[in-house]
């Protein structure tokens, strides 16, 4: 709770670290904390509303002062992958809008090189078959080391996201070039958008055995 301060806009990660912070700002401003927040998902919009966290959207704002999310994986440059939960859409977006993203996670995320991790990537349902053709040509560009599949329920069922779209879960194994391998899946016209969070974090902290250290990105040169 170091980095915010009472007044600020904040932007709401969802998953299950994401969601401790929401329990403790939820106690905050059940002290008198002000501040004014944009959730990443519906799961987290219910979460706050319950503990009485006042929202907003970005079509009301259009920045925030920082967000506050999780990640399944962090290198050393502070790219991601994020969307286990199925919220990326609305997480890049909110992070995109924030001065800062600051990212909360235990030091197992933490990794030398992406990929381990399978990569999210948010499709639309029209010309689903097309899309995930182009995106095992990317895939196979690349070198991945393993499949792809679209993510199901625990029920079977296809898992569809906030915003309507399916997510294909695509197994890298390693990520060599984060940066050209987003730009590669954004041009397929098929898919809305990724889990590779580039230049958008800017601090990190991490929990272990010991405590939670912080890590911070290095001012561009």
């Amino acid at each position: 709770m170091s980095e915010i301060r009472s007044g600020m806009r904040i932007g709401l990660g969802t998953g299950s670290t994401a969601k401790h912070f929401v329990d403790l700002l939820g106690a905050e401003v059940a002290k008198g904390f002000e501040c004014l927040c944009v959730p990443t998902s519906e799961a987290t919009a219910a979460q706050a509303r319950g503990l009485n966290i006042p929202l907003t959207t970005l079509d009301d704002i259009d920045s925030l002062d920082v967000t506050i999310d999780g990640a399944d994986e962090i290198d050393r440059d502070f790219q991601l992958i994020k969307g286990g939960g199925g919220a990326l859409l609305r997480e890049k977006i909110v992070a995109a809008a924030s001065t800062r993203m600051i990212v909360i996670a235990d030091q197992t995320k933490l990794v030398d090189t992406l990929g381990k991790y399978p990569l999210p990537i948010e499709v639309n349902l029209f010309g689903l078959t097309a899309t995930e053709k182009a995106i095992a040509a990317v895939m196979a560009r690349f070198g991945a080391e393993g499949g792809k599949a679209l993510r199901k329920k625990a029920d079977g069922e296809t898992f569809v996201t906030d915003g309507g779209h399916y997510i294909v879960d695509a197994s890298f194994g390693r990520i060599s070039d984060a940066k050209a391998l987003s730009l590669a899946l954004l041009e397929i016209p098929g898919v809305v958008q990724h889990g590779l969070f580039i230049d958008l974090c800017s601090d990190a902290y991490l929990a272990t055995p010991g405590g939670t250290i912080k890590l911070s990105e290095h001012p561009k040169s």
